[in-house]
């Protein structure tokens, strides 16, 4: 294989985001394989296609944002932000993905999992990407597809929009809020550079810290969930808590840090910490039914 060709596929592969794309396997699998009535081949399936959907909206997101995504150092080095690949090339790359994906999950799952997915599409695609150059409130609207895939996983076995699922869908769409908020403290300068209209550039740090603050007290909750509805037993309910008290506890260290991007960077990983030591925990709990 040339160079050249290998250089345009490692690209094409950067436009997934293929760390996001991972995630989105593993939750998609985990609210499939909780889900009643499990089985493999919509289950592996409804992974497939949920990873495609958000390789696509992944794609679409960069081809719309190569202009902007050079003024900031985390994406400057993307493929169509460096000028490496063409836009046309991209685009058709990214439409290709989403009609697969939503071919695939009509055909092996159910029209729900397939609208839910198309959705997803449309709302990180053709809301939230431009939003986020207009208000804050773009973020929020960001996590609804961000949090789409334990859903789908569970939709994609049941057919049916039900608390379980929705529990799922709720933990990861909270998570997103503190997560996302660690990074516009740290990387302030260079979206606003880029003119991304998040919170600590528009309403200032001490704001983004607040709702860093009160989404991590949401996280409790919601976390604990499915242990109340019986998605998950007393051994995920007990870790979920303690995790999420601690969770909790770090994001009030930030009302009182000297340096607001050093506590920010130590909170967005924490939150990296914290959504695999969950996922953990509920995998145990289930495998050992307890």
């Amino acid at each position: 294989m040339s160079a050249t060709r290998s250089t345009w596929l490692r690209d094409l592969v950067a436009l997934t985001k293929p760390g996001v794309t991972r995630m989105t396997a593993l939750t998609t699998a985990g609210g499939a394989w909780l889900a009643p009535g499990f089985d493999w081949l919509p289950a592996l399936m409804a992974v497939l296609g949920a990873s495609m959907a958000v390789a696509s909206a992944s794609a679409f997101n960069m081809w719309w944002e190569r202009s902007s995504d050079p003024l900031m150092a985390r994406t400057r080095n993307r493929p169509l932000a460096a000028k490496r690949m063409d836009p046309r090339h991209a685009f058709t790359f990214a439409a290709l993905l989403g009609v697969l994906s939503l071919v695939v999950l009509a055909v092996f799952t159910n029209p729900l999992t397939t609208g839910l997915a198309a959705l997803s599409i449309f709302l990180y695609v053709c809301v939230y990407t431009p939003l986020k150059y207009k208000t804050p409130l773009a973020l929020a609207i960001g996590a609804i597809p961000g949090a789409a895939p334990p859903l789908l996983g569970w939709t994609g076995i049941t057919g049916n929009l039900d608390a379980g699922g929705l529990a799922l869908f709720a933990i990861l769409f909270v998570w997103q809020m503190p997560h996302f908020l660690a990074i516009t403290i740290y990387r302030k300068n260079e979206m606003a550079r880029a003119g991304i209209r998040c919170v600590s550039v528009v309403r200032g740090d001490a704001n983004a810290k607040l709702q860093s603050i009160l989404w991590s007290l949401l996280l409790v909750p919601a976390a604990v969930a499915p242990s109340f509805l019986g998605v998950a037993g007393g051994l995920y309910g007990i870790t979920a808590l303690v995790i999420s008290l601690i969770f909790l506890g770090w994001s009030f260290t930030g009302l009182w840090a000297a340096k607001p991007a050093r506590w920010a960077r130590s909170f967005f990983l924490a939150s990296l910490l914290y959504l695999p030591a969950l996922i953990a925990a509920l995998a145990l709990d289930v495998s050992l039914g307890l």
